[in-house]
């Protein structure tokens, strides 16, 4: 059952009434037509509700936990959070509570600017492009970040800039007990043949209640190169969605890595239509979860033109009691001929009792096209472990080398050293702890 075919919408009413009663606050400080654009997601989100597991897309994760929970708009933070995490390099954004903090780097090539200020100092890089890539009439949780929008950031690379540093978007979010929600937008414009990476991560609090409900726009102009790092770090009693939403023109890159590492029920989304003839993308995926956590990928790719390349593989480590869900569409229309796409998921199983449910999908609409797509689900190796113990490894650090093997394909994707030796040291932290030291 689709988004749009639920007849009876759940867990909205809490949400509208927040919405209602910070009304007043957010269209005074906002321009009209933006009020418009929350106004129309607010109605949309009330027609759908929370997504549940009647929907398809959300068959396998259950979100009756977030719907128990009456939350509160994260308020302004009274001193800036520290520095981000030391292994991203670049530079630095940090957003608390959704809301970027000054002074913002300056960056030649790059406009960097809050959204607030963007709507009122330069409404046309805006208004022309926010909310038209992220979808709030298909997506309930877009819609829910697209009514409570306050704030965000606006990163625009100018034609023909290769911008050499990364930029960095940190946000964080301190709940002090109170239950926060914040809605992190960020607008991302690159325009013809420019060049930058960006990185975005998401941290919090440990032993703390929240939810991140963060929504990312891209829009890759012609001939456009973009390398997008996603780092979900959240704290382990935490909700977390994001989902990431891309235009990509005539002859655009958009290569997009998405690390899942914290949180207790998180949903990824990405959804990137190559809209011009030529375009290319390649996701790429790492999820880790151990004890309970429940961590949930949905991508679409939709090929629109012709001439089109796609590449996507997801990798999922699991240990404990974790819940894991691959769901990957490529979508290829009619117009879309010579089509090249490849999907691919496999996921490693380190307890009996850890679970994954994948689904990569085609739709075909076009009959010149060369598209595969495949998924595994396995445990470590026995006989690699027995070659390697015959070699003197023990065999835990022999389940632990294959393993990180087993992550190495992903990582050594990463243009970055730093982030790649991180997300390395965290997957042996964490089985470490799941095998007791």
């Amino acid at each position: 059952m689709s988004a749009a075919a639920v007849s009876s919408p759940a867990g909205q009413e809490s949400w509208l009434a927040l919405f209602h009663a910070h009304e007043p606050r957010l269209a005074a400080a906002a321009p009209w037509w933006l009020h418009g654009l929350r106004r129309s997601a607010l109605s949309r989100f009330a027609q759908l509700g929370l997504p549940t597991t009647r929907w398809e897309e959300w068959k396998y994760t259950n979100l009756a936990p977030l719907a128990r929970t009456a939350f509160q708009l994260a308020e302004p933070v009274p001193q800036p959070p520290a520095r981000g995490p030391a292994f991203l390099e670049g530079a630095q954004v940090t957003a608390a509570h959704g809301r970027p903090l000054e002074p913002l780097p300056g960056i030649p090539g790059v406009t960097l600017m809050s959204l607030a200020a963007a709507w009122r100092e330069a409404p046309e890089l805006v208004r022309g492009h926010l909310g038209r890539y992220a979808a709030f009439e298909r997506h309930s949780l877009v819609a829910l970040n697209t009514a409570f929008l306050e704030d965000g950031l606006l990163v625009r690379v100018a034609d023909g800039a290769a911008v050499q540093q990364p930029i960095v978007v940190v946000h964080q979010v301190a709940p002090a007990g109170r239950t926060p929600v914040t809605h992190p937008r960020t607008l991302i414009l690159a325009g013809r043949n420019a060049q930058a990476r960006i990185f975005e991560a998401w941290t919090g609090p440990d032993g703390e209640i929240y939810f991140t409900n963060a929504v990312t726009e891209i829009c890759a102009e012609e001939g456009a190169v973009l390398e997008y790092t996603r780092l979900e770090l959240e704290g382990d009693q935490a909700f977390h969605f994001s989902g990431l939403y891309a235009r990509l023109g005539r002859a655009a890159n958009l290569t997009a890595h998405s690390a899942a590492l914290g949180g207790a029920l998180v949903r990824s989304e990405v959804g990137a239509v190559l809209a011009g003839e030529g375009a290319s993308c390649a996701l790429n995926g790492l999820y880790l979860a151990s004890g309970r956590q429940h961590i949930d990928n949905y991508t679409t790719i939709e090929h629109a033109e012709p001439h089109a390349t796609s590449v996507e593989l997801y990798k999922g480590i699991l240990d404990g009691q974790a819940q894991a869900v691959f769901h990957g569409r490529i979508i290829v229309r009619p117009a879309a001929q010579k089509t090249d796409a490849v999907q691919r998921n496999r996921n490693l199983l380190l307890s009996e009792e850890a679970v994954v449910n994948t689904k990569p999908q085609l739709e075909i609409y076009a009959d010149d096209v060369r598209c595969t797509h495949g998924a595994t689900v396995g445990q470590v190796d026995a006989d690699a472990v027995f070659y390697l113990r015959s070699r003197g490894i023990a065999h835990r650090e022999a389940r632990r080398l294959l393993t990180l093997a087993f992550a190495g394909e992903m990582t050594e994707r990463l243009s970055s050293e730093r982030v790649r030796v991180f997300l390395e040291e965290q997957l042996l932290r964490r089985l470490e702890a799941a095998q007791g030291g």
